[in-house]
């Protein structure tokens, strides 16, 4: 289905602002404009949504690589167009062409959205699979690994000092015996929490102690891409508690919270602002009414949530 000219109109007004905020990042009237352009209706969040998107998913793009194909510096809204309609085209040719084909096509165990499942694992081992998650397991007479491909999973592990049970998220390894424990992955974050028992994470990637341990009741949340730790305790009874409806977040960023609450609604969430996901949020979320508690993450900063229909929700400046 082709776009309406109006919405390729908006696409490229928004191009533009990305490039002229991309290539002049210090620039308070670049930011200002952006803002402004993007609160003016619907129609304009969910364009600059698509364009910050665009920034998430193709480095390339919108990263480092800032050389053009005639060789100077700075980027083209031709480049940020292209990259957009190559995403919209994999969209629209169906998930299997895209990142999550891939990861359900690697999982022995998947949900849907709302979804959560409980599998019972061959060693006795159990996972509460949350929303929209997925997992790999790979048993052997040697080792016990899970691989956390996307999502978030509580696990109760079934004790065998001969086979330490590890689960890996990316580059961060989390290794237990006869204890249990969350894990999540959302937003670029990953987060540990302890239940039971004792941990040892493994995140080459952070400013973490090479196999630092984690008790009862302790949490840290890790981003791999900036070196960051964030580190607590909580009450072992609020660890996982979204499998009793409740999101607990202490100190995390906005991105991070949206992603997982995002696993609760129907449709994909944008951040129409690419600088509120760094904000951090601490509180209980209810998760019967992911909307409801989308809008209590971000309505501390200012920012309203917006419905487009069945289609998305997007989440922008008033």
């Amino acid at each position: 289905m082709s776009e309406a000219p109006e919405e390729r109109l908006l696409f490229r007004e928004a191009a533009d602002l990305a490039i002229r905020l991309q290539n002049d990042p210090a620039n308070p009237v670049a930011l200002d404009m952006v803002r402004a352009w993007s609160a003016r209706s619907p129609r304009h969040a969910a364009a600059w949504a698509r364009v910050a998107q665009i920034h998430g998913m193709t480095g390339k793009i919108l990263g480092d690589q800032r050389k053009t194909a005639d060789g100077h510096g700075g980027l083209t809204r031709r480049m940020v167009i292209l990259g957009g309609m190559i995403g919209l085209g994999a969209a629209a040719a169906g998930t299997w062409l895209g990142p999550q084909a891939i990861r359900h096509a690697r999982a022995d165990a998947s949900t849907s959205t709302a979804e959560i499942r409980r599998v019972v694992l061959a060693d006795g081992s159990v996972i509460t699979l949350g929303p929209d998650s997925t997992v790999a397991v790979h048993f052997s007479e040697a080792r016990r690994e899970i691989v956390l491909l996307d999502g978030m999973a509580f696990f109760e592990v079934a004790r065998d000092p001969a086979r330490p049970f590890t689960v890996l998220s990316g580059s961060v390894s989390v290794t237990a015996i006869g204890t249990a424990f969350d894990v999540s992955s959302d937003g670029g974050y990953i987060s540990v929490s302890v239940d039971h028992g004792i941990v040892e994470v493994h995140a080459p990637n952070a400013s973490l102690s090479p196999g630092e341990r984690l008790n009862v009741g302790d949490w840290i949340t890790l981003d791999p891409s900036l070196h960051k730790v964030a580190r607590g305790v909580r009450e072992a009874s609020q660890i996982a508690a979204w499998r009793e409806g409740m999101l607990i977040a202490e100190q995390e960023t906005v991105s991070a919270m949206v992603a997982k609450i995002a696993r609760w609604q129907a449709g994909p969430v944008m951040l129409a602002d690419p600088f509120l996901g760094s904000r951090v949020v601490s509180g209980v979320f209810d998760l019967s009414n992911p909307l409801r508690a989308i809008e209590a993450v971000v309505r501390p900063f200012g920012a309203k949530v917006r419905q487009l229909g069945s289609f998305a929700t997007v989440i922008s400046p008033v």
